[in-house]
């Protein structure tokens, strides 16, 4: 996938990274029950809260997203605490961001433990002509969210679910590293 990014004129927008997200939801599980959530997200030094609208899901996954970034992300966690949310599914990946100058879509490649992803974020036209350049058909696109995506993967290998993290992922970071090159 590197070499197709490269051969189409993308460069590293944002070099490979860690990041451990965190859900949060109500007791009652009334935002995910809306089709909402938040997530607070930390990728070294980055802390990022995020608020997802309800999708419009159709090819493509729309929503509204209100992201601002947190100073103190073990006191903001507090915060949400106390006003009654906890988490509810924390998830890790390794993500690479790759844009071409010039355009304004971007392509994520997720090193996940379920495996990987590629994620196109712009307009519908950029997404369909990036996917089908990149050799991707309409058939493979997913508009699943990782907790649904792990819920299948779960399910498939008959596990019992529980958050989608990496037992180790300095040893991990090495084998996906390799199968995404």
């Amino acid at each position: 996938m590197i070499g197709m990014l490269r051969a189409r004129g993308y460069v590293e927008h944002r070099p490979r990274h860690f990041e451990q997200n965190t859900i949060y939801d109500l007791p009652d599980g009334s935002l995910r029950a809306r089709g909402e959530l938040i997530r607070l997200r930390r990728a070294g030094d980055e802390s990022i809260f995020t608020f997802k609208g309800r999708a419009s899901v159709a090819k493509h996954k729309e929503r509204e997203e209100i992201e601002s970034g947190v100073t103190d992300p073990v006191k903001f966690a507090l915060i949400l605490n106390r006003l009654g949310f906890s988490p509810t599914f924390r998830y890790e990946k390794f993500r690479t961001e790759w844009a071409r100058p010039g355009q304004a879509g971007i392509v994520m490649i997720d090193e996940t433990p379920i495996g990987n992803f590629v994620e196109l974020e712009g307009d519908s036209n950029w997404i369909d002509s990036e996917a089908a350049a990149l050799g991707f058909a309409e058939s493979d696109y997913t508009n699943l969210s990782y907790a649904r995506l792990y819920e299948q993967y779960c399910r498939a290998k008959q596990i019992e679910p529980g958050h989608m993290v990496f037992e180790n992922h300095q040893r991990d970071a090495r084998q996906f590293s390799s199968e995404c090159v």
